[in-house]
């Protein structure tokens, strides 16, 4: 065989696989994926809500999460009661119109046990502050329609003074109304990008 032959044999295998091993894309499936949070309400119960406008993605490597992004639309905000909802979206909390989303961005990528410690930028009402996000990673599997697709599971909690959410009442009794500590649950699917 000549030389040239080899040498075109060679590149060809090696890039067959790189391409094995390569990481990839996969971008959230927001109809069949979740963000939800919860927080306390007046010291005896939490009421739960969720947003239903968002968009993300993974870059997955080797059966591990290596990047994460994801933007969350707050005026999106729904806790099933639209009074609510509406208070939510104002200066008292969101200000939804002046800070329109919330992000993520992974700067770092760990892991632990049979978590994926993603790290990274989160930016809510204006301010940036480093969080750690937990996350479980399944799959990946082939669809019903052909695609590939990994499930993503995570959940945190935050003080949402730290991002300057501030306002709240006290019941008679001096009970906050509004509890600080915010819980975040994320349920996602993600499909592997064409």
């Amino acid at each position: 065989m000549k030389p040239t032959k080899i040498f075109a044999a060679i590149l060809f295998c090696s890039l067959l696989g790189s391409r094995a091993f390569a990481a990839d894309t996969y971008n959230v499936d927001t109809n069949h994926s979740t963000v939800g949070f919860s927080v306390s309400h007046l010291v005896i119960n939490n009421v739960h809500g969720k947003f239903n406008e968002f968009s993300g993605s993974v870059v997955v490597d080797n059966n591990a999460v290596k990047e994460a992004k994801g933007t969350i639309e707050v005026k999106s905000i729904d806790t099933g009661i639209a009074k609510r909802d509406a208070h939510l979206r104002t200066p008292d909390f969101f200000d939804a119109q002046k800070y329109s989303t919330i992000t993520f961005a992974s700067k770092r990528v760990e892991k632990q046990g049979d978590e994926i410690l993603v790290t990274g930028d989160f930016t809510m009402h204006g301010i940036t502050k480093e969080i750690s996000l937990p996350i479980k990673l399944s799959g990946p599997i082939t669809d019903p329609w052909g695609g590939t697709r990994v499930g993503l599971y995570a959940k945190t909690k935050l003080s949402r003074k730290e991002f300057g959410i501030s306002y709240n009442q006290t019941s008679k009794t001096g009970a906050m109304v509004v509890g600080d500590e915010i819980e975040i649950e994320i349920n996602a699917e993600a499909v592997k990008a064409k």
